[in-house]
């Protein structure tokens, strides 16, 4: 009939339902534990990595809690800025395996400028390899801390190996010399919202494969089920309580005494109690009065006492200092100066028979006129300064 779907044709369908069924069975997954621990152990890392980012770039820098997730390839093309920046870390000790790190292209330039000494608006310029080095150190410094805070996780030394810097185009193709492996498959995808001052608030990303999270999380579990095994420091038990009346006694048992003397001092709350002649109360002592005064400290320096004399100067008499006398100042420019020659004259900012300046290793000290002894010029001083500078 019209409109009908046939057999083969139905057959087909059920078919293809079936082997979609089955590749979505073979994608990697983690348990809500596996995704807990990966993202409380990012957490405490970029915590630290953030730390170390504000003592780099002297900025404000926040990295908000992780998001744990699954991607693929084509959901990073399509959910970040390209060209972008991948930083490849590798670990050489402690654990086995990479991961990477992905920062936009303006948020590298950014990070990069405050490093130089910039003040983080200078990201006009494209992407060249002193901006991959920037960005390379920053993230070696970053990653290293947080291995630090992984190793106190772990109960275990962890080192990575310097981190890599690349420009990725993100295309469609997964391809290249510089992708890892597992990025042609699924992976986990940890992202963090990265704060620094006013300059950036955009996404940083970390991307795991699935048998170094698992692996990750196993050293995870492994290092805490360590601490939960230390048994408990074992406590005395308790002593079974006895009722009042035996405690009562029991304490006019331990305090008698074979003088047999009567007590004067009976304690509140037994003045109705009848205890045997041989018994004795616990001694109270009468309170004592305290004469209570303020401290009086002596004195740092004692009346007519004499002052310790100062240093004796005469150490310093033969100390040589440089005396200047300067005539005159001008300015010129760079083009006045080159045109210097034989017979210029130069113009001074000093009148004629004006004083002149007397410096002492750049000091001014006092003004003077300028006399002549036999062949020598001199300088006669006419003030001497009030305030020295």
């Amino acid at each position: 009939m019209d409109g009908m779907l046939s057999q083969e044709e139905i057959n087909a369908l059920l078919n293809g339902l079936g082997s979609d069924d089955s590749d979505t069975d073979n994608i990697e997954h983690l348990t809500d534990a596996e995704k807990d621990a990966i993202g409380e152990i990012s957490n405490i890392s970029m915590g630290t990595a953030a730390t170390t980012l504000f003592s780099l770039v002297n900025q404000r820098v926040v990295i908000t809690t992780p998001v744990v997730e699954y991607a693929t390839w084509k959901d990073i093309v399509n959910s970040y800025d390209r060209p972008c920046v991948f930083i490849q870390i590798y670990y050489a000790e402690g654990l086995d395996g990479n991961n990477i790190l992905i920062l936009k292209e303006n948020d590298v330039k950014v990070i990069t400028d405050l490093m130089m000494g910039g003040d983080g608006t200078n990201i006009d310029t494209p992407l060249s390899d002193l901006h991959l080095s920037a960005i390379g150190e920053a993230m070696n410094q970053m990653m290293g801390s947080a291995a630090t805070s992984v190793s106190s996780m772990l109960e275990k030394k962890v080192n990575i190996t310097p981190p890599t810097a690349t420009i990725v185009d993100l295309d469609e193709s997964v391809s290249g010399e510089d992708i890892a492996d597992f990025l042609k498959g699924s992976f986990v995808k940890v992202s963090f919202n990265m704060v620094i001052g006013d300059l950036v608030d955009s996404v940083l990303m970390q991307l795991y494969p699935f048998d170094f999270a698992k692996n990750l999380y196993r050293e995870f579990m492994a290092a805490n089920s360590m601490e939960s095994e230390i048994p408990p420091t074992p406590q005395k038990p308790k002593p079974k309580e006895k009722p009042k009346a035996e405690q009562t006694q029991e304490v006019y048992e331990q305090q008698a005494t074979p003088t047999g003397n009567i007590p004067y001092n009976i304690p509140a709350g037994m003045q109705g109690a009848a205890p045997q002649m041989n018994q004795q109360y616990p001694y109270m002592p009468p309170a004592q009065d305290v004469n209570v005064q303020p401290v009086q400290f002596a004195p740092f320096s004692q009346p007519g006492q004499q002052m310790v004399p100062p240093e004796n100067i005469d150490l310093l008499m033969d100390v040589p200092l440089e005396v200047t006398v300067e005539l005159g100042r001008t300015s010129k420019s760079i083009k006045e100066i080159l045109e210097f020659a034989p017979g210029t004259i130069v113009e001074l900012n000093r009148l004629a028979g004006e004083p002149i300046d007397v410096l002492v290793n750049g000091k001014f000290v006092a003004k003077g006129e300028v006399v002549v002894m036999e062949e020598a010029f001199g300088i006669r001083v006419t003030e001497i300064t009030k305030h020295r500078q």
